[in-house]
């Protein structure tokens, strides 16, 4: 057990009489550090979380949780609205639809708020095996890192749905002799993204926050100021004088990511880092759950949670070697267009809240798309098209490919700001993306011929 060290500290300046201690860091199952995500009793609230850590004057590390309704009470004088927990009774539409429920709204939460940098996705991998525990007829890891959930596996028909845990981040390369950390990306950053950005190293010992900087306007020269900086050119202070100091908390080879925080917005818009692909993850989940809550399954239903995409589509290759499904699906973001700069000519139409969206193209077999624009029209359920002439770059591109080859499609999450600290989609998209891929399991017979030809 690994314990003595506390989140990085946020600060609200109202009610602070609502105080609990955070969780210790303890071991995982997989001999990792467990980074704490276990909530403390509160009194029963509903509605949107909203966590701010701090510290009291003692030092001892504390945690403010409010729902919605208490943060929007506070703005208006600090008092608490307290808000009737919502039902989720059957919506119209395939048996077993439910809204976005509490529960299944703070599952996303803390998919988000867990750390998973491609190859240190653990951590967000306990998550997945504790949500499908009492869902799945089995729960299997591989030792590649994909968590595969299963239910009702004697039926001839294997279906697959599969979405990456893992984010972009970085990874330390280099302390030098003030105590100030280089780093290689893990995954594909734009460098203008972390300029300024607060991170967390995730070490051994815990998360040790700092921040990533370069030299100040002030100082740059006009040669300097045309220049795009690169990532060797920045750097991570963690307030450490010297190396000594930084080498007792961080190690070569420490995951980072920026700081983890979700951000709600209007008209049931969230932002947050790693929505690429914690919200794909989370669709593939509930959908799984929403399929077995409705009834016996005509196929044997398959979920996992995918390692490593963002360095090579990874996690997705093994994993579908291991079931050999008849038919997948792959669960991933795309880029919206609907904010300025993006042509629509050459990237497509995709707003967010207008649905999740199907692509189409030479990498998804057409049975596949046609059914799930049936289920979409049978169930009124809301879809956006999408077109790419290449072999897509998520996992749907190697589900593809396994084996003797797989009936595929891709669903992917409208998202804007992709691979930046502001990840930006509707959740109303996600609960129809579950939804969606529900219905098209739902909707599933024994011996279908998934062979290419002219759809009618």
């Amino acid at each position: 057990m690994r314990t003595g060290w506390a989140s990085p500290s946020l600060v609200i300046e109202r009610n602070r009489s609502r105080k609990w201690e955070l969780p210790q860091c303890t071991e995982t199952r997989s001999g990792g550090p467990r980074w704490p995500r276990e909530r403390p009793a509160r009194p029963v609230l509903s509605g949107r979380r909203c966590i701010h850590s701090l510290r009291s004057q003692s030092g001892a590390a504390v945690r403010i949780v409010l729902d919605r309704g208490v943060a929007s009470g506070l703005q208006r004088g600090g008092k608490a609205v307290q808000r009737p927990s919502p039902g989720t009774p059957p919506l119209p539409g395939f048996p077993g639809r439910t809204p976005l429920d509490t529960k299944s709204h703070d599952f996303l939460i803390s998919l988000l708020e867990t750390p998973s940098p491609s190859g240190y996705e653990w951590p967000v991998q306990d998550l997945v095996r504790d949500y499908l525990a009492p869902i799945a007829d089995s729960v299997a890891s591989d030792s590649h890192g994909n968590v595969i959930g299963t239910s009702n596996p004697g039926a001839p028909l294997r279906m697959l749905l599969a979405g990456h845990c893992d984010q972009i981040g970085l990874i330390i390369q280099y302390i030098d002799g003030e105590g100030y950390l280089s780093v290689q990306p893990i995954g594909g950053w734009d460098p203008m993204q972390l300029i300024g950005s607060r991170v967390v190293v995730w070490g051994t010992g815990g998360p040790v926050p700092g921040v990533i900087a370069r030299k100040p306007i002030h100082l740059l020269s006009d040669e300097e100021r045309k220049v795009v900086p690169k990532i060797k050119d920045l750097w991570i202070d963690i307030g450490a004088p010297d190396r000594a100091d930084a080498e007792s908390v961080v190690r070569i080879g420490d995951c980072v990511t920026v700081e983890l925080r979700v951000q709600p917005l209007r008209r049931n818009l969230v932002a947050s880092p790693a929505m690429d692909d914690k919200v794909g993850l989370w669709v593939v989940l509930e959908a799984f759950r929403r399929a077995i809550a409705a009834g016996p399954l005509s196929c044997a239903l398959h979920v996992a949670s995918t390692v490593q995409e963002e360095i090579g589509l990874r996690g997705a290759q093994t994993s579908a070697y291991g079931v050999n499904p008849h038919v997948a699906i792959a669960v991933d973001v795309t880029h919206a267009t609907d904010c300025p700069t993006i042509d629509k000519k050459s990237e497509g139409d995709i707003s967010l809240g207008k649905g999740p969206v199907v692509f189409r193209g030479p990498n998804m077999n057409p049975h596949v798309v046609e059914r799930l624009l049936a289920a979409a029209s049978a169930n009124s359920i809301p879809c956006q098209l999408s077109a790419s002439g290449r072999a897509t770059p998520t996992d749907a591109n190697v589900l593809q490919t396994t084996r003797a080859g797989v009936a595929t499609a891709l669903v992917s999450v409208p998202n804007r700001y992709m691979h930046s600290g502001v990840e930006t989609v509707s959740l109303d998209d996600l609960d129809h993306a579950a939804d969606l891929l529900a219905a098209f399991i739902r909707g599933l017979e024994p011996n279908i011929d998934w062979a290419p030809r002219r759809v009618r």
